[in-house]
C-alpha cells in the first residue's frame, strides 16, 4: 500500500506536466536531429530489419516530422491526450525494436538522437521502457496548461 502523500505527489498534475515536457523536448530534439540526417537515419531503420526495404526511405523522411510535430503539441498542451498516445506508441515500437534485436544479439545503432553512434544495450531498453511509463503517467494525471480547454472555454463564452 502506498502512503497518500507518496500517492498524491505521484499523481499530481504538476509531476506529468513536467513529465509531459521531458517527452516534448525529447521528441523535439530526436526529430530535429534526424530530419538534417534523413540518409543516415534510414541505414540505422534498415538496420533494425523490422520495416521492408521499399519503406525505409519513407519512414526515414515522414518519422522525424511526427516526432517534431508531436513535441510541439505537448509542448503547446494541444491535443495533449492524443500527442502522448502517438508518443508512447513510438516509444512502445522503440523499445520492441531494441529488444528484438537485443535477442537476435544484433550490433546495430539506436539511432535515438544521433543518427550514428550509440549502440544498443539493456540499458537503452530500459530508458525507453521508463519513457513508456512516463508517458501512460501523462495520459492519466496531466490536467494543467492545456491549451485546448483554453480554447474550448473561450468559444463557450462567445
Amino acid at each position: 500500500m502506498i502512503p497518500t502523500n507518496l500517492k498524491a505527489m505521484l499523481t499530481h498534475p504538476r509531476l506529468a506536466l513536467a513529465l509531459r515536457l521531458y517527452i516534448a523536448g525529447l521528441f523535439i530534439y530526436a526529430g530535429m536531429v534526424k530530419i538534417n540526417y534523413s540518409a543516415e537515419f534510414a541505414e540505422t531503420i534498415a538496420s533494425y530489419r523490422m520495416v521492408p526495404y521499399w519503406g525505409v526511405n519513407a519512414m526515414a523522411i515522414i518519422m522525424p516530422w511526427i516526432e517534431l510535430i508531436i513535441g510541439i503539441l505537448l509542448v503547446g498542451g494541444v491535443r495533449v491526450r492524443s500527442a502522448i498516445v502517438v508518443a508512447g506508441s513510438f516509444l512502445v515500437m522503440f523499445a520492441v525494436g531494441i529488444a528484438v534485436n537485443l535477442v537476435w544479439k544484433a550490433p546495430i545503432d539506436c539511432g535515438c538522437f544521433h543518427t550514428l553512434g550509440e549502440t544498443i544495450s539493456w540499458k537503452t531498453l530500459m530508458r525507453d521502457v521508463i519513457w513508456v511509463a512516463m508517458a501512460v503517467h501523462v495520459y492519466r494525471y496531466d490536467r494543467i496548461f492545456r491549451l485546448e480547454l483554453k480554447i474550448d472555454w473561450i468559444a463557450r463564452e462567445m
